[in-house]
């Protein structure tokens, strides 16, 4: 009973202090606990339910706590105006949602409905953390509207502890009038129509369950992003939609692509310069062009690639299946650091692919080498079947040769007329081990399919 005596005057202590470093704006819970267990497990747990009294004392005094959720009610866009008919304008109803959210660190969210909007910017930094609970769906006007190289139709910028779930929603670009009307083959210019989705500068957030289709351009671009993760993405539009890359990733650090399905034009997952640190697993690719590092060395003072895991992975009916690909004549880079391991090919032209004689539409210095350095990249346990005869090329640069380049446990089999699958290579001295069919560098690789 002493002990216990003695144990509440430390709380009543502990309560003093807590208050008034409340008052000041400083938050003490981990203290208040901290003091609470040098007396013994019952003053631990006491303080425990202190510390949340505080927390919500806190909170009621607009102090922010360690850890605590956003503070504010929740808000609904239909409150703000939003129709949810897939006929008016949305936009408005959105933006002032966002607007009040952040300023606040609440949550948005969107009941059940077809939301049409004409763009979308939800920018930061916010009061607080932000999360966004969609319900229902968004819809791009079908109009081709030429706009700023990169832009978006839905942009995501500068926000820190945000979360984004979807719960399925869908985000409907509706852009089968754009892909006609963005050849690059014809015009040249690839960049004029709007990104689906764009998430730049986010920091330690989370994008769950949502469906992006029929984007005008890329689907998904991550750009200078800290701390992100993606879960349960679904990529969706047909082989025709030209520049429709599922999801593209460029300096970023600590990404995570976990869990994905993505039927697209182009690459379903491209990874840029200054990419850091990324994971991409259990993504299910086709139709499309595969998982692709680059194009690398398009432009000067591109940043270092280092640190790529893709595995477990399901590639099927693609173009390519994992490939790295350069530009001829290109200045000087370097990725390194990459691991292709556990995936599964199935009729795929080319599964596995080093191209540093990348050069679409004849856009490049053809012949002058490139100087995108590759080097420590691991290539294991890749089987399933080839679409054509070589299985797996590697095409390094002559005057930056790929250095520390592994394969091991490969089997990829292919069963037209042309005969059984081969590996053709130039300019690479690859590491072997375990089983590899086909076996190693029997060919000289050529440039071209």
């Amino acid at each position: 009973m002493v002990g216990f005596r003695r144990a509440s005057g430390v709380l009543l202590v502990v309560l003093v202090v807590m208050a008034t470093t409340i008052v000041n704006g400083t938050p003490v819970v981990d203290k208040a606990k901290d003091a609470a267990e040098s007396v013994g497990d019952k003053v631990s747990e006491a303080a425990t339910t202190v510390g949340d009294k505080a927390k919500d004392a806190a909170a009621s005094v607009g102090v922010k706590v360690p850890g605590a959720k956003a503070g504010g009610a929740s808000l609904d866009v239909k409150a703000s105006g939003a129709k949810g008919d897939g006929k008016t304008d949305d936009s408005a109803a959105f933006a002032a949602a966002w607007k009040e959210a952040c300023a606040a660190g609440s949550t948005i969210t969107v009941p059940k409905g077809e939301y049409l909007v004409e763009s979308l910017e939800f920018k930061g930094p916010c009061k607080g953390p932000v999360t966004l609970e969609l319900n229902g769906n968004l819809k791009a006007p079908a109009t081709v509207k030429t706009s700023k190289p990169h832009s978006g139709w839905i942009d995501f910028e500068n926000i820190a502890d945000f979360t984004l779930n979807g719960n399925g929603a869908i985000f409907d670009g509706q852009g089968s009038l754009a892909w006609k009307a963005n050849d690059c083959a014809k015009t040249g210019k690839c960049n004029s129509l709007p990104i689906n989705i764009r998430f730049t500068g986010l920091t330690n957030s989370k994008i769950k369950s949502i469906t992006s289709t029929n984007s005008k351009l890329f689907h998904m671009n991550i750009l200078n992003c800290k701390n992100i993760t993606l879960e349960d993405i679904g990529i969706d539009a047909p082989p025709e939609s030209l520049n429709t890359d599922g999801i593209h990733i460029g300096r970023s650090n600590g990404v995570n692509l976990l869990g994905a399905k993505i039927k697209t034009g182009d690459d379903c997952v491209s990874i840029g310069d200054g990419t850091e640190n990324l994971i991409v697993e259990n993504v299910e690719c086709g139709p499309g062009h595969g998982i692709s590092i680059g194009s690398l060395g398009r432009y000067p003072n591109e940043q270092p690639v280092k640190g790529v895991t893709v595995r477990k992975c399901l590639i099927k009916n693609t173009d390519n299946g994992v490939r790295i690909k350069t530009w001829p004549g290109s200045p000087p880079g370097i990725a390194s650091n990459i691991l292709f391991e556990d995936i599964t090919m199935d009729n795929v032209s080319t599964p596995v692919l080093i191209d540093q004689e990348y050069c679409p539409y004849g856009h490049c210095k053809a012949g002058v080498p490139s100087k995108v350095k590759l080097s420590d990249v691991t290539i294991k346990n890749i089987k399933g079947t080839s679409a054509t005869k070589v299985a797996v090329k590697l095409m390094c640069s002559k005057g930056v040769p790929c250095t520390n380049i592994a394969l091991a446990d490969i089997n990829l089999v292919h069963n037209g007329k042309e005969g059984p699958a081969v590996s053709a290579c130039s300019n690479i001295k690859p590491i072997l081990s375990g089983k590899l069919v086909p076996a190693a560098c029997t060919e000289v690789a050529k440039t071209g399919p």
